[in-house]
Protein backbone atom coordinates (compact mmCIF):
# COMPACT_ATOMS: atom_id res chain seq x y z
CA UNK A 1 0.00 0.00 0.00
CA UNK A 2 1.09 3.65 -0.94
CA UNK A 3 2.67 5.58 2.44
CA UNK A 4 0.03 8.34 1.29
CA UNK A 5 -2.77 6.07 1.64
CA UNK A 6 -1.35 4.25 4.90
CA UNK A 7 -1.16 7.86 6.29
CA UNK A 8 -4.45 8.87 5.61
CA UNK A 9 -5.92 5.44 6.49
CA UNK A 10 -4.14 5.56 9.81
CA UNK A 11 -5.15 9.41 9.99
CA UNK A 12 -8.29 8.45 10.33
CA UNK A 13 -8.32 6.17 12.87
CA UNK A 14 -6.01 8.26 14.88
CA UNK A 15 -8.88 11.30 14.46
CA UNK A 16 -11.67 8.87 15.29
CA UNK A 17 -9.85 7.01 18.57
CA UNK A 18 -8.74 11.01 19.51
CA UNK A 19 -12.59 12.01 19.22
CA UNK A 20 -14.18 8.52 20.75
CA UNK A 21 -11.92 9.52 23.88
CA UNK A 22 -12.97 13.02 23.85
CA UNK A 23 -16.84 12.29 24.12
CA UNK A 24 -17.39 12.17 27.59
CA UNK A 25 -15.39 15.53 28.15
CA UNK A 26 -17.44 18.73 28.78
CA UNK A 27 -16.72 21.56 26.07
CA UNK A 28 -18.10 25.28 25.84
CA UNK A 29 -18.64 24.47 21.93
CA UNK A 30 -18.45 20.36 21.91
CA UNK A 31 -19.07 20.31 18.05
CA UNK A 32 -16.08 22.56 16.95
CA UNK A 33 -14.03 20.54 19.88
CA UNK A 34 -14.00 17.14 17.92
CA UNK A 35 -14.12 18.79 14.64
CA UNK A 36 -10.72 20.12 15.75
CA UNK A 37 -9.22 17.17 17.20
CA UNK A 38 -10.24 14.28 14.37
CA UNK A 39 -8.49 17.29 11.85
CA UNK A 40 -5.33 17.46 13.93
CA UNK A 41 -5.30 14.12 14.46
CA UNK A 42 -5.76 13.45 10.47
CA UNK A 43 -3.07 15.85 9.28
CA UNK A 44 -0.58 14.02 11.89
CA UNK A 45 -1.39 10.95 9.45
CA UNK A 46 -1.69 12.46 6.26
CA UNK A 47 1.87 14.04 7.15
CA UNK A 48 3.77 11.44 8.26
CA UNK A 49 2.41 9.36 4.85
CA UNK A 50 3.67 12.00 2.62
CA UNK A 51 7.03 13.76 4.04
CA UNK A 52 10.02 11.41 2.04
CA UNK A 53 13.04 12.11 4.73
CA UNK A 54 16.04 9.91 5.59
CA UNK A 55 15.34 9.40 9.46
CA UNK A 56 13.57 6.44 10.88
CA UNK A 57 9.76 6.50 10.69
CA UNK A 58 9.25 6.58 14.59
CA UNK A 59 11.20 9.71 14.58
CA UNK A 60 9.40 11.06 11.78
CA UNK A 61 6.35 10.14 13.57
CA UNK A 62 7.66 11.72 16.63
CA UNK A 63 8.46 15.04 15.20
CA UNK A 64 5.43 15.40 12.91
CA UNK A 65 2.82 14.30 15.90
CA UNK A 66 4.49 16.74 18.43
CA UNK A 67 4.78 19.43 16.02
CA UNK A 68 1.11 19.35 14.52
CA UNK A 69 -0.07 18.91 18.27
CA UNK A 70 2.06 22.15 19.63
CA UNK A 71 -0.70 24.57 18.36
CA UNK A 72 -3.86 23.11 19.81
CA UNK A 73 -1.95 22.64 22.98
CA UNK A 74 -0.77 26.21 23.52
CA UNK A 75 -4.57 27.30 22.22
CA UNK A 76 -6.04 25.39 24.74
CA UNK A 77 -3.61 25.23 27.42
CA UNK A 78 -4.02 21.69 28.20
CA UNK A 79 0.03 20.64 27.14
CA UNK A 80 -0.11 17.34 28.76
CA UNK A 81 -3.38 15.69 26.86
CA UNK A 82 -3.03 16.62 23.96
CA UNK A 83 1.18 16.60 23.29
CA UNK A 84 1.23 13.17 24.50
CA UNK A 85 -0.99 11.96 22.21
CA UNK A 86 0.16 13.40 19.12
CA UNK A 87 3.67 12.16 20.29
CA UNK A 88 2.62 8.81 20.96
CA UNK A 89 0.14 8.96 17.91
CA UNK A 90 3.01 9.91 16.31
CA UNK A 91 5.19 7.36 16.83
CA UNK A 92 2.84 4.67 15.89
CA UNK A 93 1.99 6.56 12.66
CA UNK A 94 4.91 6.45 11.65
CA UNK A 95 6.10 3.19 12.70
CA UNK A 96 3.02 1.53 11.09
CA UNK A 97 3.96 3.62 7.40
CA UNK A 98 7.48 2.99 7.70
CA UNK A 99 6.87 -0.44 8.19
CA UNK A 100 4.36 -1.58 5.77
CA UNK A 101 3.89 1.61 3.67
CA UNK A 102 5.73 1.62 0.02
Amino acid sequence: MSKILLGVICGLAFGAVDVALMIPLEFPDKGAALLGAFIDRFAIGFVIGCVRLSWPSWLIGLTFGLLLSLPAAVITKAFAPILIAGTVGGVVVGFVVGRWGK
